[in-house]
């Protein structure tokens, strides 16, 4: 039987995933984690009044999501000061990612972005046929000023810049990035991940300034407002790219309810701070268990934190390839010399019980490997 032809790039494209889901170790192993410690979700969950919302919603799930998205781009442009023409909402980061490369990579593009940082963006330059050009972290953080010159020297696309950043947790302030911005080469687009940035310092994002040509800004729901599972997404940026995403974008995409939730989650910012504050009290009981197990967390502006094993990357690995055997699903930097840490989401009381109990139990087992 004659099989359906690929394109030549697809062809030299490797079946594979950025992660593998806790979902499909469960299934492996036969049984749940006792823990979900390694997809940075928010245990603490959405506001009750988002929940609320989405159970409404769900008696009319026989409609079509709104197309253009209305309600949730004007509580956004409500929310941030500018115009909504300034917004565009999506499936959550990675698909907008997905959309945005689409629109600006052909095969050959450059893209300039760092060793280590998150996979996801790669994946997506790679199915479009992009060139990636990737400079290595500084320490622990992303390089402003390496990822600058490698634009300029490849004459770069863009430039991918996760702040915080996703898998350190490490972190700029809003001058360090401000200054990234003007540095940006006119014609090469700075894609500015904060993911997580209402989790950071009150300091950590620069003004908001839209009509920046160059510049587009990327925020989920999915970190502290608790709802990854929803996918609800939205990039900031000037009003001639964001439009350009209605050239090829699912009109379709967002779910009702989904959108629904958003938009009460949005308006219960009693419950975010809650939730800020939750994560805080978090990355402390991080902080304090990897101590108590002579080991060392670094900062984190995220709602995880990244723990040094103190050793090399092949002992971090056989310390959590026993942390996952004992039922507690953490992740790890891929790259050197990142893959020294250990990756641990911030949890409630029960899930930071677990880890505290797994931790030393899988040190052992790592120092006996």
């Amino acid at each position: 039987m004659t099989k359906i032809a690929l394109t030549a790039l697809a062809e030299t494209l490797p079946s594979t995933v950025p992660f593998v889901g806790p979902e499909t170790q469960e299934r492996a192993v036969g049984r749940e984690f006792v823990a979900r410690l390694g997809a940075n979700e928010s245990v603490f969950g959405p506001s009750p009044r988002a929940i609320t919302a989405m159970g409404h919603a769900a008696s009319e799930v026989w409609k079509y999501g709104d197309p253009e998205n209305y309600d949730l781009r004007q509580a956004l442009a409500a929310h941030h000061g500018i115009d909504a023409g300034h917004i565009m909402v999506g499936e959550g980061i990675d698909g907008l990612l997905s959309y945005l490369v689409r629109l600006l990579v052909e095969p050959g593009t450059p893209v300039v972005t760092s060793k280590g940082g998150y996979p996801t963006f790669n994946y997506h330059v790679s199915g479009y046929g992009g060139v990636l050009h990737m400079v290595p972290y500084a320490a622990d953080h992303e390089d402003p000023a390496t990822l600058i010159a490698k634009a300029r020297d490849v004459s770069a696309k863009m430039v991918y810049f996760a702040n915080p950043d996703n898998p350190m947790g490490s972190w700029h302030n809003s001058d360090a990035v401000q200054a990234l911005i003007d540095a940006m080469p006119d014609t090469t687009l700075l894609v500015l991940d904060e993911a997580y940035v209402e989790l950071a310092p009150a300091n950590t994002a620069p003004a908001l300034r839209p009509e920046t040509e160059n510049v587009i800004r990327m925020r989920t729901f999915s970190k502290a407002y608790g709802m990854a599972g929803a996918r609800v997404g939205y990039a900031i940026g000037p009003k001639s790219l964001i439009t350009a995403f209605d050239k090829l974008r699912n009109h379709f995409g967002m779910s009702r309810i989904s959108l629904a939730g958003a938009l009460a989650a949005l308006a219960d910012q009693d419950y975010f701070d809650s939730v800020v504050e939750n994560v805080g009290q978090s990355r402390k009981q991080i902080t304090k268990i990897a101590e108590a197990n002579g080991l060392s967390a670094l900062p984190s502006a995220a709602n995880f934190v990244a723990v040094d094993c103190g050793r090399d990357g092949n002992f971090a690995r056989a310390v959590l390839g026993h942390m996952v055997a004992n039922g507690i699903f953490i992740r790890m930097p891929a790259t050197a010399p990142m893959d020294r840490c250990i990756r641990v989401s911030c949890g409630d009381a029960a899930a930071m019980a677990a880890f505290a109990q797994a931790l030393p139990l899988a040190l052992e087992a790592a120092l006996n490997t």
